[in-house]
């Protein structure tokens, strides 16, 4: 089959999520299949990245200047390309709620899958609770109901939010939808505001550091500011490889998936280039480099608020509750998957009568407010967050190339285009963005391995041995097991 396409054979190898309707303990913990079709997984893929369209991104600026960031965020840009065709064939393969925990299990063993998982985790508990501090801060500064930042706010964004995603899926991913839609609109009629005073000379108003190697007006924090930005870069895109963590729940999902990773991806590039050179262009780096709304600074800068400027604060809102709001399920499912193969607690993948992991959506959101509440540190918990995503981009990329390689005859229906090339592209950028987090947050990157080293004791000592082999995930690596066994024979 050529590559970067997809075949419409069922696959032989993929067990069936529901292969086991009469056992009690896949039973209580169902997910509602069918709930989703491409648009609403598409508009899960913008959900989880629009915020940092609003805002993060710019801080990239004071760590390599305009420059530095343009080919931070390119680079970046390539990886989760990469990354996302590799993540549309191993979708195709495994279609559960697993994710890149899956994917890794089947690859590398139950080492590897905890190893992703548990990074999957870090990224998905920590960046809600940033998220919502965000939300208090943007809340305070439009003067919504005379509320000031802090742990009401944050309570209520969780409570309501969780609450909506208790009711169901489906009700859940179309309220997602309709918020991001209105986030969009919002990025494309500030990108035409904003071009209306663009100037070339604004990008580069930084001035260089002399003692910088390589610096210059372009780069003006030199060669090793490119680095640097690297994890800035990625906050236009950080989030979308969690599609696939609604595949139980997709309909069709060997089709619609590989589908609306690309189409999501292709959305987050434009509003990327449009949101990064009109905002830089039209007020300035300098101006915007450590701004907590770069938008509206970009709008108005020092002057009276604007239509426009209003508008896009208010939107730069709806962004954020898009992101936390797509970014709690995405959490809720890879703690679902991980509880239900055992690795964590089984009782965290028990499902609702309106098949919703309850636990997995309560413990984290508890979690989450928890540490928002008590640190208030929105920066340093998205720091730790880019460092768990790292880990398990490097993982899921080895993943498709260990598959390849071990198990070329394996069914795809969807053929990553440039094969292991393209996952070994994804792979050495990820470990360069790994090492990137030290440069921009060393304890942040040091809280995250401490978290990691809990993590991995728990498994070495306990769940490792406590394997659930009816889940969906282990099923599939026995399934293979047995295969190869075969063939051996």
């Amino acid at each position: 089959m050529a590559e970067g396409t997809t075949d419409r054979s069922p696959s032989p190898v993929s067990p069936p999520v529901d292969s086991h309707p009469h056992d009690p303990y896949l039973r209580r913990r169902a997910l509602r299949t069918g709930s989703a079709g491409w648009l609403l997984l598409t508009g899960l893929g913008v959900a989880y990245v629009v915020s940092g369209d609003f805002s993060g991104w710019n801080i990239g600026l004071s760590k390599g200047g305009f420059g530095g960031l343009a080919i931070a965020t390119l680079l970046m840009g390539v990886m989760y390309a990469c990354l996302v065709f590799a993540l549309a064939e191993l979708s195709a393969i495994l279609p559960t709620a697993g994710g890149g925990y899956g994917f890794a299990r089947r690859a590398l063993g139950t080492w590897g899958g905890f190893l992703t998982g548990t990074a999957i985790l870090i990224e998905y508990i920590l960046a809600p609770a940033a998220i919502s501090i965000f939300i208090g801060d943007y809340v305070e500064s439009l003067g919504l109901f005379g509320l000031e930042s802090g742990w009401p706010v944050y309570l209520a964004c969780f409570a309501v939010f969780i609450g909506i995603h208790l009711w169901g899926v489906g009700e859940a991913l179309r309220f997602s939808l309709v918020v991001t839609a209105i986030a969009v609109a919002a990025l494309l009629i500030f990108a035409v505001g904003a071009f209306t005073e663009f100037s070339a000379a604004h990008l580069n108003d930084i001035p260089a550091d002399e003692d910088a190697f390589g610096a210059n007006s372009w780069l003006p924090y030199g060669l090793l500011g490119i680095w640097a930005a690297f994890p800035f870069g990625m906050w236009f895109f950080l989030g979308v490889e969690g599609v696939p963590l609604a595949a139980e729940e997709a309909r069709d999902p060997v089709r619609s998936m590989p589908r609306a990773l690309a189409v999501s991806l292709g959305v987050l590039v434009v509003l990327a280039a449009l949101t990064f050179l009109a905002a830089t262009g039209a007020r300035g780096s300098s101006a915007i480099q450590e701004a907590g709304n770069p938008l509206v600074v970009a709008l108005q800068g020092d002057g009276d608020p604007t239509g426009l400027s209003r508008f896009v604060n208010y939107a730069g809102l709806a962004g954020l509750v898009a992101s936390f709001f797509s970014l709690i399920y995405a959490g809720s499912r890879q703690l679902f998957a991980l509880s239900r193969a055992g690795y964590l607690p089984r009782v965290l993948s028990l499902t609702s009568r309106r098949k919703s992991p309850y636990l997995g959506l309560l413990i984290p959101g508890a979690i989450g407010f928890a540490l928002a509440a008590s640190s208030g540190d929105g920066a340093r918990m998205l720091n730790i967050a880019v460092f768990g995503a790292t880990i398990s981009y490097a993982l899921m990329a080895l993943s498709h190339i260990v598959l390849r390689r071990r198990e070329p005859g394996l069914h795809r229906p969807y053929r990553t285009p440039g094969g292991t090339l393209t996952s070994s592209v994804a792979f050495v950028l990820a470990l360069c963005a790994l090492v990137a987090t030290f440069l921009v947050d060393r304890d942040a990157a040091f809280i995250a391995l401490g978290v990691y080293a809990v993590a991995l004791a728990y498994f070495a000592i306990y769940s490792r041995r406590h394997l659930v082999a009816r889940a969906p995930e282990e099923e599939f690596a026995a399934l293979a097991a047995a295969e190869a066994e075969l063939k051996r024979d």
